[in-house]
């Protein structure tokens, strides 16, 4: 297993009434959010289990929907690695965020409390503090409040479904490795798109809301291929 792995998580808590099996499957996926796993990465059941504290049983168990989803794949007898998403998923991938994100941002225009508006521009002040932090964590803690902000415009359109379903394309996410803010230029103009977003939803105008959205995850997919040409 690759040395980041072994950071990821600690021992699962045995009072939380989540089934153990449940409680590994979240801390894996919770691992691969925090990019802790990235693509390549080695899982056995046997290091996984000792990471946690729990038997193998459940790791099998959360390994398997983990399969099952795509995660991970087979790696010749060897446990199992994450998967590296090709070109093709990639897009994929970014198509669905991009109708996905116009969605969220058009329902929370219509449904967005004020204390949710102010929350919005409260995560993009610590996005931009973030920008001040030590260059080797900036990145980091960019993505952090970066994922933190459109998981709080989710929230607000008031779906159920469309914030589960926006989680698992998250996941998705992680497996693409370093984040977009690594690109020169990017978080200033991410930046500026999210004031734009907020100050959309704050004036009601879901449209608008929608358009600057979609245009957002635009701007990241280009960014993030970028990276790719680069790997």
């Amino acid at each position: 297993m690759a040395r980041r792995a072994a950071k990821a998580g600690g021992s699962i808590a045995r009072s939380s009434g989540v089934a153990l099996g449940e409680a590994v499957f979240r801390s894996l996926c919770e691992a691969l959010q925090a990019g802790s796993y990235r693509a390549g990465d080695r899982l056995r059941e046997e290091e996984v289990a000792q990471r946690l504290k729990v038997s193998r049983t459940p790791v099998r168990e959360a390994l398997g929907r983990l399969a099952a989803r795509g995660f991970v794949e087979p790696a010749g007898g060897r446990g199992l690695i994450v998967r590296n998403l090709d070109i093709s998923e990639v897009l994929e991938l970014y198509a669905m965020r991009e109708i996905m994100e116009g969605a969220a941002a058009r329902l929370a225009a219509e449904h967005a409390s004020a204390t949710e508006i102010d929350a919005l521009r409260d995560i993009e002040q610590a996005f931009v503090e973030a920008s001040a932090t030590d260059a080797a964590e900036m990145a980091k803690d960019m993505a952090r409040f970066n994922r933190a902000f459109h998981e709080a415009i989710c929230r607000a359109a008031r779906n159920r479904y469309l914030d589960n379903a926006s989680g698992e394309l998250q996941d998705w996410i992680a497996l693409l490795g370093p984040t977009t803010f690594t690109v020169s230029g990017r978080p200033s103009t991410s930046h500026g798109e999210h004031q734009a977003i907020i100050e959309a939803i704050a004036t009601r105008n879901g449209d608008r809301a929608e358009q600057l959205a979609r245009a957002h995850i635009r701007e990241a997919l280009r960014c993030r291929l970028k990276l790719l040409q680069k790997q």
